[in-house]
This record gives structure tokens, sequence and C-alpha cells, in this order.
């Protein structure tokens, strides 16, 4: 398994319609929540003030990290940096 930190930064065109905006929305939350369920998406925190989001993913590999961002319904309108973690000698957790 690989584990990384995800920022997603959002910029929705301003004249999106309510309808296709909520639709879109909508579709996102069921997009990540059923990764969420499955174990890969571990967390999600909202940066504060911003239209952004830095999550924690535990995947199989590069590919389907690849494979669960490409999907998101909001991908087009997001600038995303992947940072790949490696476990800290002084994490308490990695005895």
């Amino acid at each position: 398994m690989a584990r990384f930190a995800v920022r997603m930064e959002v910029d929705l065109p301003p004249g999106i319609d309510a309808d296709a905006r909520a639709d879109l929305l909508a579709r996102e939350k069921a997009w990540s929540q059923q990764w969420q369920r499955s174990g890969e998406w571990l967390s999600i925190w909202r940066c504060v003030g911003e239209y952004a989001n830095l999550s924690i993913f535990d995947v199989r590999d590069n590919e389907q990290l690849h494979e669960i961002l490409w999907g998101l319904p909001l991908f087009p309108y997001m600038t995303i940096t992947v940072t790949p973690l490696a476990t800290h000698p002084s994490d308490l957790g990695c005895r």
C-alpha cells in the first residue's frame, strides 16, 4: 500500500448553472464517500478560508490514486498537488 497527502483546490466557473452545480457537487460527494467507505480515502480536511481540501489516501499504488482522482466529477475544475508519504521514525505509531 502507498500513502499520499493530496491537496485539491476547486475553481468552478463563475457562471455555472445552479442546478448543474448542485448535481456536480452531489456526484462529487457520492464518489468521495464511496472511496472513504472502502478505506482507500482515509480522511478529508477542509482548508480554512479556501475552496480546498487536504486528503490522505492509502491506496494499492499510483495507478489506483490516479483512477480515484480522475474519477472525481470536480476533477476538471481542480488544481491537485500529490505528496507521497513515508513513515517517520519519530512517529510513536511505527513501533
